[in-house]
Parts: structure tokens; C-alpha cells; sequence
């Protein structure tokens, strides 16, 4: 089969079934998982299909931002290690800023009670997890609630993070990629991210290894932007090695 042929058939499958995976294709079609990675990358930039990691989906499908209880249930015991692994890189003591997200949330609730870090957050879960530390320094970052990430946005919220210098900014994305970099599918969202992102001297993106190649509609930043990327070790040896070209360090866990 030639390639166009087969990549027409990639296409009607990724259509078919919603996503598929690169090895499965590799048997299908009795090619090289490179070769298959090469159809993907070239229909993947005709617009046909959108590069995910291990794999495609159809394109515009990334465009759909999931709710909160979807996106925690998603890759959660990769999002338990990853928190764990974040928290034991904070600072004890400082300000940090930590954004909206199910994994950066996942962190907030490792925080121990007896915690004396400054926090401002633009998240309404993780405001309700830290309120009982007595310890704590927490500041709200107000604005209009988005319901879907229950968090705040726009004028008033980047009005609050103007002012903020932190000593860390724990950043979630829905995607990262060397070519797109860190993305999200609203702007409102995706402004208060690259904020707080300005706003941090160190920059910590915790992602599950499922959000590499992922693009969305707003960008925030790019992989320089970010000192350490904490994820689980889904992502390859390769992968993170192409990463960390791009600046980060990479902590897989």
C-alpha cells in the first residue's frame, strides 16, 4: 500500500473509532511504527487530524474541554505521583502560585496542615482545601468564575496577579508540545496562566504524559518558559529528551 492510500485509511479509522494508537496501527498496516508516526505527522499538518501522544484523534476534537470531575478522573494515579513529586519541590518557605487545575488541586491537598507558605491561587477548589490551614498565607485572586475549571479570569484576575512576584508558580495545561507549547482552549484561562507564569522567578508545569502533542486554541507559553516539568513516565526517554532541548528539566515519576 502507498502511502497516501494508507494514510486515507488512517484517517477513516481515526474517524471511525475517535483515536488510534500508533502500534496498533504499525500491525494494521505491517509498517514501521516510524513510518505510521510520519503519516501522522503529515495528515496531522494538512489539518486532518490532531497528533496526541502514542497517537492521533480526528481533528477539532481537542477543541472540547472536559468538566472538572472528567478531567480528575483522567490519568489519576499518574496525577497522585506527579503531585506528590511537585510537593516535594516546593519551597518551605516563599510564595507560590498555584494555578487552576485537577493536578495542581491534587497537590494543594498534600499540603500539610502546619504548611507556612504564602498561596495565591485563582482556583475556588483549591482556596476550599486550604482554608483550614491555619498557617497559611492564602490569597484569592478574584474576577469572573469560569464554571467549567471553577476558576476566576479576566480583567479583575490579572489585575490581582500584576502585583504578585512569586518564588514558584505551579502551572497545569490541558497540552504541551515543542512546536505549539503550552496551550488551553479558552483565552480567558490561557491569559491568567501566562500571568502567573510572568509572575513566578520558577516555573513548575505538572502534566500526565497524555497532554504531550496535545494543542488547543490558546497558547500561554512555551516550553522555555518552564524550568521543570513534572510528569509520569509515560513519556519516553526520546520525548524527554526533545523536551529538555527546549529548555525544562524533566522529572518523570
Amino acid at each position: 500500500m502507498h502511502a497516501p492510500e494508507r494514510q486515507q485509511e488512517i484517517l477513516r479509522l481515526t474517524q471511525f473509532h475517535g483515536r488510534v494508537d500508533v502500534p496498533s496501527l504499525a500491525e494494521e498496516f505491517g509498517v514501521t511504527q516510524e513510518t505510521i508516526r510520519r503519516d501522522l505527522s503529515a495528515l496531522d499538518r494538512a489539518g486532518l487530524v490532531r497528533r496526541v501522544h502514542g497517537g492521533a484523534l480526528p481533528a477539532g476534537a481537542l477543541h472540547l474541554e472536559p468538566a472538572i470531575a472528567e478531567r480528575d478522573s483522567a490519568a489519576a494515579h499518574e496525577k497522585d505521583r506527579i503531585a506528590r513529586a511537585a510537593l516535594a519541590l516546593l519551597p518551605t518557605e516563599g510564595t507560590v502560585l498555584l494555578d487552576a487545575g485537577t493536578t495542581v488541586s491534587r497537590l494543594a491537598a498534600l499540603l500539610p496542615l502546619d504548611s507556612t507558605l504564602a498561596i495565591v491561587t485563582n482556583a475556588l477548589p483549591i482556596a476550599a482545601r486550604l482554608a483550614d490551614h491555619p498557617g497559611l498565607g492564602l490569597h484569592l485572586v478574584g474576577g469572573r468564575l469560569r464554571h467549567r475549571t471553577q476558576a476566576a479570569v479576566d480583567a479583575w484576575a490579572l489585575r490581582d496577579l500584576a502585583d504578585v512576584h512569586a518564588d514558584v508558580a505551579v502551572i497545569a495545561t490541558n497540552g504541551f508540545s515543542r512546536e505549539v507549547g503550552l496551550s488551553t482552549p479558552d483565552l480567558a484561562e490561557a491569559a491568567v496562566k501566562r500571568a502567573m507564569v510572568a509572575g513566578a522567578r520558577r516555573v513548575m508545569l505538572v502534566a500526565d504524559s497524555s497532554k504531550y502533542c496535545a494543542r488547543h486554541f490558546a497558547r500561554f507559553g512555551v516550553l522555555d518558559d518552564v524550568d521543570i516539568l513534572v510528569t509520569d513516565t509515560g513519556l519516553t526517554d526520546r520525548q524527554a529528551a526533545e523536551i529538555e532541548t527546549h529548555g525544562p528539566e524533566v522529572l518523570r515519576v
